[in-house]
């Protein structure tokens, strides 16, 4: 595999989230025989677990509060934030591939 060839696929690893978000870096972790596109694999399906931890639980704190309107702001204030953190790292890991 070439040098051009590991950049994309680790840099799609990592902007899979909006196309792909589990399969394509579980895909590249096991088919890819490159130890840094593994490792990069690995890192973006870690980040794509974060929001889909955070929606569920955001909808138990929901729940476990009667739907108090103030523990559904701060929920969606929270774990909306962090998904947005998730999704702006992935976009910039990607470009930091990509340009090394």
């Amino acid at each position: 595999m070439n040098e051009g060839s590991k950049k994309a696929i680790s840099a799609l690893c990592y902007f899979s989230l909006f196309f792909a978000p589990f399969l394509f870096p579980i895909a590249v972790y096991f088919i890819a025989d490159d130890s840094e596109v593994m490792e990069h694999a690995k890192k973006s399906f870690l980040s794509h677990l974060l929001p889909i931890i955070a929606v569920p639980l955001g909808i138990i704190i929901i729940f476990e509060t009667q739907y108090h309107l103030i523990a559904i702001i701060i929920s969606a204030l929270i774990f909306g934030t962090l998904t947005l953190i998730v999704m702006i790292w992935n976009i910039v890991k990607g470009i930091k591939v990509i340009l090394s």
